[in-house]
């Protein structure tokens, strides 16, 4: 499969973002990765993350941990209709930091496009908690989201980015192969799926990505992996099964590491009859959807988000 380009020059916006990032991102690529260090400092500065979420427009509301919830976020917008889809969104952060506090920009993004709700879930992380206390979580998730809020899985689309995309594949494998209800659709941005480290663009864009070095990946893995197997589906989904799975959408970084962990995955969901959307942009930075008040691709990419979730559910979307 051959993913779409979805534009063939960039903006002058994404070279100007492209540009802030490296120079926050790369002088960090090639050191060694202190799991407290990034914790501290991932989001900064946090005032414009701040503004960012509020100009979204959407509520925020933290939801601690009771009966199967695990605790985290609930994103709701304002004029939601009933229709409206649902969203059980995994965050980013290389399964060792972020939140759903760092990821509020983003999801209000989503949700004011989508005009419904979302649930992001405080998994916990490594390398404290390594594979599988994050997908034990995420499963806590979605079966609360079903049996506890009563959303049918007709209107849930589970979404996520980095390493939230590849925890994303993963719930639904784990679903389908325990028989359980799956969700309508499954979004993933720029989604870390393959912890054994073999994608070609982590040689062939590492130093074309504004985030990460291809070693960076490799470093990250092992936090999360312990001392279990990396070419384990629910380690790395890249490796799944994916007959019987929901209509996914794969949007990636043609410059970023993790190009080939997004397109192969594509590929290989296709190969198994899934209904596959994917499609690269070029010089964006990593997980550029959170610059959606700033950066035309990231609202290019947001709006076909919202075109694909109308399409595989009954719900109505907003603009």
């Amino acid at each position: 499969m051959r993913p779409l380009l979805a534009a063939s020059r960039p903006s002058w916006q994404a070279h100007l973002v492209h540009w802030l990032v490296a120079a926050r991102m790369r002088p960090h690529a090639l050191r060694p990765i202190d799991p407290q260090w990034v914790r501290a400092n991932m989001g900064k500065p946090r005032g414009p993350r701040r503004l960012m979420a509020q100009s979204t427009g959407a509520r925020f509301e933290v939801r601690p941990a009771t009966g199967g919830w695990p605790g985290g976020e609930h994103v709701v917008w304002p004029a939601a209709s009933p229709g409206a889809p649902t969203l059980l969104y995994l965050h980013g952060g290389g399964y060792i930091a972020c939140s759903p506090e760092t990821h509020r920009s983003l999801v209000g993004s989503l949700v004011r496009r989508t005009g419904g709700e979302a649930w992001v879930p405080q998994y916990r992380l490594a390398p404290e908690h390594p594979h599988p206390a994050a997908l034990h979580d995420a499963l806590s998730a979605y079966r609360f989201l079903l049996h506890d809020q009563r959303v049918a899985p007709e209107q849930l689309v589970v979404a996520g980015d980095s390493a939230g995309g590849g925890l994303a594949l993963a719930l639904v494998l784990a679903l389908r192969d325990a028989g359980e209800p799956l969700p309508a659709a499954v979004v993933t941005f720029c989604p870390w799926t393959d912890m054994a480290a073999t994608g070609a663009s982590l040689n062939e864009n590492s130093e074309r990505c504004a985030m990460f070095a291809g070693e960076t990946i490799r470093r990250a893995a092992g936090f999360y992996v312990g001392g279990g197997d990396p070419c384990a589906p629910t380690v790395s989904p890249l490796y799944g099964d994916y007959r019987g799975f929901p209509p996914l959408l794969v949007h990636a970084s043609a410059d970023e590491v993790l190009r080939d962990d997004a397109v192969r995955v594509a590929e290989r969901a296709r190969e198994a009859g899934v209904r596959v959307e994917c499609a690269l942009w070029p010089r964006v930075p990593h997980v550029w959807q959170f610059f959606a008040a700033v950066l035309p691709e990231a609202r290019e990419s947001l709006t076909r988000t919202r075109d694909f979730i109308a399409r595989h559910t009954a719900g109505r979307s907003s603009a």
